[in-house]
């Protein structure tokens, strides 16, 4: 028997290259473990819209983390099994503070996105490879049962600045991840910076909940892989936690092992090592 019996992958900066897609060689291996029994999850920070064309590139239709786990996604069935929601006295506050400090909010819900029209040429571009967005007035962004809101700013320096300043603007809670927009690769140029509010959860990590929950394996049976700080939580959890050679350092620093980037057969190299055929 194998020491680990499940795999969780992070998407963007992991699975797929910078290019787009999956390498084919990663993708046979996952097939291979696949089919012998290991478990192939994959925990992202995109909606189920965003995730779902790489699942389908991918072919291993298993349940997923999705808005950072706030919800879980089955491919199969094209629906939602688990969701969490914002406070909606929360998500009020939010875009009022949107609203009077020009930053461009995004809110999101199961099968629906809907923005604000963006002030500007860089706000705009920043919403061009989002799948169904809609521009709405702002009474419409007011949804019912909201899963997350994206908060994008032209005017910060510091992301831990930007989230620090949005994690205070209420008591209430809720789990938060930030990022500047050009660690994502069709993003390179941008000099934006986005907060994401999420209902309260226990990020990525809630991949390794469900699978104690569902399928019996416990955390330390179970390999991690991300690249960036919102993978922390399940890097730090699993019994081997893998840090991308691309990953942010603040990954590395938390991470059993770093392997090599993206855009290489990295992936497929571990799971020959942690797999053996």
């Amino acid at each position: 028997m194998h020491e680990f019996e499940a795999i969780i992958l992070d998407l963007d900066g992991t699975l797929i290259e910078d290019g787009g897609g999956i390498r084919p060689r990663v993708r046979r291996a996952l097939h291979r473990i696949s089919d012998a029994g290991v478990h192939v999850m994959v925990a992202t920070g995109r909606s189920e819209q965003s995730a779902a064309p790489a699942i389908e590139d991918l072919q291993i239709l298993n349940p997923m983390v999705i808005y950072n786990g706030a919800a879980v996604y089955c491919p199969t069935s094209r629906s939602l099994i688990e969701e969490r929601n914002l406070d909606l006295i929360h998500l009020d506050q939010l875009l009022d503070y949107a609203e009077t400090h020009d930053l461009l909010p995004v809110v999101m819900c199961a099968g629906s996105k809907r923005a604000l029209s963006p002030r500007s040429e860089a706000l705009n571009y920043a919403l061009h490879d989002m799948k169904a967005i809609e521009i709405v007035s702002p009474d419409q962004m007011r949804i019912d049962r909201p899963i997350r809101l994206s908060l994008f700013s032209e005017r910060h320096q510091d992301t831990q600045q930007f989230a620090d300043e949005i994690r205070a603007i209420s008591d209430s809670e809720a789990y938060f991840t930030w990022f500047p927009l050009n660690l994502l690769p069709s993003h390179r140029d941008s000099s934006l910076l986005v907060v994401d509010v999420q209902p309260p959860c226990e990020g990525k990590r809630e991949a390794l909940r469900f699978l104690q929950q569902h399928h019996g394996i416990s955390p330390e049976r179970c390999v991690a892989v991300g690249d960036a700080t919102n993978d922390s939580p399940m890097v730090k959890l699993a019994g081997l936690g893998v840090a991308m050679g691309n990953a942010m350092d603040e990954l590395k620093k938390v991470a059993d092992r770093v392997i090599g980037a993206n855009d290489t057969d990295a992936i497929a190299d571990l799971i020959d090592e942690l797999w053996i055929q």
